[in-house]
């Protein structure tokens, strides 16, 4: 069955990491349509759902873009300049978003699984 998330912030673990990072849950159409932009940065992450592609057209800064399955495990990993569209990713269901270089000092990596502590 799945997960029905809700707009709310959360908390990030994963495997490598013994401290949580903040997360901030985009789970309505208008939060997510929103995401980032007219931000300088993020503290944390934040986790786009449903969502399988995003985009950084208007954004300050560049962004490291985790694609995540329904079991939140990282199916791809990238880091995307401002001015760009990603393409979708098929079997992905949700998107983690972090300032660029982030995602490194968490551990993620493809094949890795996170969990959301709501």
């Amino acid at each position: 069955m799945a997960r029905r998330w809700r707009t709310d912030h959360a908390l990030l673990r994963t495997p490598d990491v013994s401290s949580p990072v903040p997360v901030e849950i985009a789970a309505t159409y208008a939060r997510r349509r929103r995401g980032l932009l007219g931000r300088d940065g993020i503290e944390g992450a934040m986790l786009l759902t449903p969502c399988n592609s995003v985009h950084t057209f208007r954004m300050r800064f560049p962004i490291d873009v985790a694609y995540l399955d329904r079991e939140l495990r990282v199916l791809h990993l990238h880091t995307v300049p401002p001015g760009r569209l990603t393409r979708p990713r098929l079997r992905a269901r949700h998107v983690l978003e972090s300032e660029a270089g982030a995602m490194t000092e968490w551990g993620l990596r493809v094949g890795v699984c996170v969990w959301i502590e709501q």
